[in-house]
C-alpha cells in the first residue's frame, strides 16, 4: 500500500473526525469529542474487526473508507473496507462477517451504558418542539434500564452525545447484519445455509419492505440497495464445512440483529402509507 492510499484514508479519516465533531458541538466542545470519539470508535472497532479477520484468511482488503457528512442527524455515512477476490469458505466468510459487527458491539455497549449515567431525565411536558424521538432497539432499552431504572411515568430520558453516540452504534450494527446479500448480515447467512440462504434473505427482504411502509421511510435507500446487491457469491471452496463453534458464533450474531434492530429509528419519520394516506387527507 502506497503513500498516497495511506494519506487518502487518512485524510477521510480526519475529516469524518471533524464532521463528527460538528454534529456534536451543540452542546459544547467537551460533548463533541466524546460523541465523535466513541463513534469514531465504533466505526474503526467494526471495520478493522473486517480487515484484521481478511488479512487472516489473505484476502486482500482496504483500509476502512470513512465517510464525512457535515449534515444531521450523524455526521458521517459510516466507514467500508472492500475486499478483492473470492472468500476462500465458508469458515472465512462467516469469521470475516461477523468480526466487525461484534467487535463494534464490544464497543457500544459500554458506550450506551455510561453515557445513560449521563443523560437527563426530564418531565415530557419540558421536552420542546425541536427534540428528536428516537426509537429503541431492545438492546439499547435493556442497557439504559439497567443504567438509569425505570423511569417514572410522565417522563423520558434525553441523551447524553456519548448515549446518542451509542444508539448510532447499534443502528449501524444491525443496518449491516441485516442477512441480506452482501452485507455482513448476507456473509453469515450464506456461511450457515449456502445456497438456500437466498430463500432466508427473501424473507428478511419482505419483512424490510414491510417496515419501510408501515414503519419508516428512512429504509428506501437500503431497501433500493438491498434489491440491487441482494445476491451473494459463491466462495472458492463450497464442500468445506463449518464447524459447531462457527455454527453457534453465526446463529448468536444473527440474534445480535434481531435484537439491535429498529423499525422506526426516528419516530418523526413515518412509514411510505401512512404518510401518503395523510397526504391523500390533507388533500380532500
Amino acid at each position: 500500500m502506497n503513500r498516497k492510499t495511506i494519506a487518502r484514508h487518512l485524510i477521510l479519516f480526519i475529516l469524518t473526525i471533524g464532521t463528527t465533531f460538528l454534529i456534536g458541538s451543540g452542546e459544547g466542545i467537551r460533548a463533541a469529542c466524546m460523541y465523535s470519539g466513541a463513534l469514531m470508535s465504533i466505526l474503526l472497532f467494526h471495520e478493522m474487526g473486517h480487515f484484521l479477520m481478511a488479512r487472516k484468511y489473505r484476502v486482500p482488503a482496504t483500509l476502512p473508507f470513512f465517510i464525512p457528512m457535515p449534515l444531521p442527524p450523524f455526521g458521517t455515512m459510516g466507514a467500508v473496507i472492500k475486499m478483492k477476490g473470492n472468500i476462500p469458505h465458508r469458515r472465512a466468510l462467516l469469521d470475516i462477517g461477523a468480526a466487525g459487527p461484534l467487535a463494534g458491539l464490544a464497543v457500544s455497549i459500554p458506550v450506551i451504558y455510561f453515557g445513560a449515567r449521563l443523560s437527563t431525565v426530564v418531565e415530557l411536558q419540558q421536552l420542546g418542539d425541536n427534540v428528536i424521538s428516537l426509537g429503541d432497539s431492545f438492546l439499547f432499552s435493556w442497557i439504559t434500564k439497567y443504567a438509569v431504572g425505570d423511569l417514572p411515568e410522565g417522563k423520558d430520558l434525553v441523551l447524553h452525545p456519548l448515549a446518542y453516540a451509542g444508539w448510532v452504534g447499534l443502528l449501524v450494527t444491525a443496518m449491516n447484519l441485516i442477512p441480506v446479500g452482501q452485507l455482513d448480515g448476507g456473509h453469515i447467512v450464506y456461511a450457515l445455509f449456502q445456497r438456500k440462504s437466498r430463500y432466508v434473505s427473501l424473507v428478511i427482504y419482505g419483512m424490510m419492505v414491510y417496515v419501510l411502509l408501515f414503519h419508516s421511510a428512512m429504509w428506501l435507500v437500503w431497501v433500493i440497495l438491498l434489491a440491487v446487491f441482494r445476491k451473494h457469491p459463491p466462495t472458492l471452496y463450497e464442500s468445506l464445512p463449518l464447524d459447531n463453534r462457527r455454527k453457534i458464533i453465526g446463529v448468536l450474531t444473527l440474534a445480535v440483529f434481531v435484537v439491535t434492530f429498529t423499525p422506526a429509528p426516528f419516530k418523526e419519520v413515518e412509514g411510505l402509507i401512512p404518510y401518503i394516506m395523510k397526504l391523500l387527507g390533507a388533500g380532500t
